[in-house]
C-alpha cells in the first residue's frame, strides 16, 4: 500500500510562484515514475509533469519553461516548482506514483489533491 501526502496549495497572484511537494510512503519499488496532474473545474484531469526514477522529465506544453519537476530519491519526495503562474493554472493538483514490481503491470497511486488558485 502506498500513501502520497501533498503539501498545501494556495492562492497566488498571476506571475507569482509556488512550490508543491509530495512525499510517498509504503511499498515503493525501484522503477517508478512520479508526477503531477491537475484538474480544473469542468475539465478532465491532465498531465502536468513527470519524472522517472532515473531522472528523465516530461512536461505538458502549457507549462514548459515555467514549471520544474524534481525528486529526492532518498526521501521518496517529488517537487513541482511553478513560476510565472497564470489564471489558467488554477486547478486541483494531484500527485501520482506509477510503479511496477518486476514484470507485473504498472499501477497508479494518487494523492488527495491540493487546490492551487491563481488570481489577483
Amino acid at each position: 500500500q502506498v500513501q502520497l501526502v501533498e503539501s498545501a496549495g494556495g492562492l497566488v497572484q498571476p506571475g507569482g510562484s509556488l512550490r508543491l511537494s509530495c512525499a510517498a510512503s509504503g511499498t515503493i519499488f525501484g522503477i517508478n515514475v512520479m508526477g503531477w496532474y491537475r484538474q480544473a473545474p469542468g475539465k478532465e484531469r491532465e498531465l502536468v509533469a513527470t519524472i522517472t526514477s532515473g531522472g528523465t522529465t516530461n512536461y505538458a506544453d502549457s507549462v514548459k519553461g515555467r514549471f520544474t519537476i524534481s525528486r529526492d530519491g532518498a526521501k521518496n519526495t517529488v517537487y513541482l516548482l511553478m513560476n510565472s503562474l497564470k489564471p489558467e493554472d488554477t486547478a486541483v493538483y494531484y500527485c501520482n506514483l506509477n510503479q511496477r514490481s518486476g514484470r507485473s503491470p504498472w499501477f497508479d497511486s494518487w494523492g488527495q489533491g491540493t487546490q492551487v488558485t491563481v488570481s489577483s
